[in-house]
């Protein structure tokens, strides 16, 4: 049997707010072209995977104007936006409120449905970082507040100094090749109920290369990547943001939808890597 049990809906429950989002949505690191990235985009959104992922520090704030540029393009309300400021933000509220406020003139919008600490803050305690988080969503500039990159200890610590809003979700880095987050992050989540975001899930194109990956592809008739992505939205409470600034890359990842690989084939999988 697999470790995680199968889940088989291409929609992820966004925490315990009786939301949910696609599993499988697009990222917007390390953009090379706006204009191929903005076509990606808008495509992406037009075939149903609307969660887009950004950052303050993404281009220096350039992605987040990208982002809000395709928003207006498509609707916002077609949108779910999900963008992280730098951790040094959240030291106080009042700090946190200037740079989230900051995002959203980015953006171009007036609330993010999804705001996240991008890392940990090593000098500020998680108490002050979760307050300053909070103080965000009081002031109606996000819908929903949630973490990157924090540690089963940190978002333990995390989850108990929330007052009114709650965790949603934790983005961390999760593939097929790396699976850290399977020893006691992901379990985690599932008892919190927060969501793990895969970030880098397919590894800068690494998964292609991977030997019981391309067998399982040819198996199935599917591509590496998709092999790849059907893995992580496999686990329950997952959802994978793959980044590619290619019209071909986004249909490819679309076409991760609407199947499952068997269990075996999961299994077999989860023997590689870690």
């Amino acid at each position: 049997m697999p470790r995680f049990p199968v889940d088989y809906s291409d929609v992820k429950p966004l925490g315990r707010t009786g939301e949910s989002i696609t599993a499988v949505g697009l990222g917007t690191w390390g953009i090379r072209s706006e204009e191929n990235a903005r076509n990606a985009l808008i495509f992406a959104i037009e075939q149903g995977l609307n969660v887009v992922d950004t950052a303050e520090m993404y281009g220096q704030g350039r992605a987040e104007e990208l982002v809000g540029r395709v928003a207006r393009d498509v609707g916002r309300d077609r949108v779910f936006i999900v963008t992280k400021l730098y951790p040094h933000r959240f030291r106080d509220p009042e700090t946190a409120i200037r740079a989230a406020e900051s995002s959203l003139r980015r953006l171009g919008t007036s609330y993010v449905d999804l705001l996240l600490i991008h890392w940990p803050d090593d000098l500020a305690p998680i108490r002050t970082q979760i307050r300053s988080l909070e103080a965000i969503a009081e002031r109606g500039l996000t819908r929903y507040v949630g973490l990157s990159n924090f540690n089963a200890q940190q978002l333990a610590e995390a989850v108990g100094y929330t007052s009114k809003h709650d965790i949603v979700v934790n983005q961390v880095k999760y593939s097929v090749i790396d699976k850290t987050v399977e020893r006691d992050l992901l379990k985690l989540c599932l008892n919190y109920g927060v969501t793990l975001m895969a970030y880098s899930p397919l590894e800068r194109g690494a998964v292609i290369r991977v030997k019981p990956v391309r067998e399982i592809a040819t198996k199935y008739g599917k591509t590496p990547v998709q092999i790849a992505l059907n893995f992580l939205i496999s686990r329950p409470r997952v959802v994978a943001i793959p980044k590619s600034e290619s019209i071909d890359h986004v249909a490819e990842f679309r076409d991760s939808l609407g199947w499952r690989l068997r269990p075996e084939d999961i299994e077999a999988l989860e023997k590689y890597g870690w």
